[in-house]
């Protein structure tokens, strides 16, 4: 589970990180990542009805966050982070989503 500190929760922020940050495709995900100000960072997600029923668009939430959970030491300091799971997500396993996010994340620092 995400700590509380690390949880993106207002529309300002997803919105900078969309509109003003690098942006990345893999596999079932594409993540946005804008770097912004010192201290934590923090993530959001974003999984529309794209994706599935309620069921499978909570399942896949779920998966993302635990994923995320393990990876939240390898965000930059300050960065804002947005993950969007396509549709694919929804038969994609935690192991493919966290095969997905890795990659994602390694061609974002790469870039930076």
């Amino acid at each position: 589970m995400l700590p509380p500190a690390h949880r993106m929760r207002r529309s300002a922020e997803f919105s900078t990180a969309v509109r003003s940050g690098a942006r990345v495709r893999r596999g079932s995900l594409v993540l946005h990542q804008y770097q912004g100000s010192e201290g934590a960072p923090i993530v959001g997600l974003i999984v529309g009805k794209s994706v599935g029923g309620s069921v499978q668009r909570h399942r896949v939430s779920r998966r993302l966050r635990a994923q995320l959970a393990l990876r939240i030491v390898a965000l930059p300091a300050g960065s804002a982070t947005v993950v969007r799971a396509l549709p694919a997500a929804s038969t994609a396993s935690s192991a493919a989503l966290g095969a997905d996010l890795d990659a994602a994340l390694t061609r974002l620092a790469g870039s930076r």
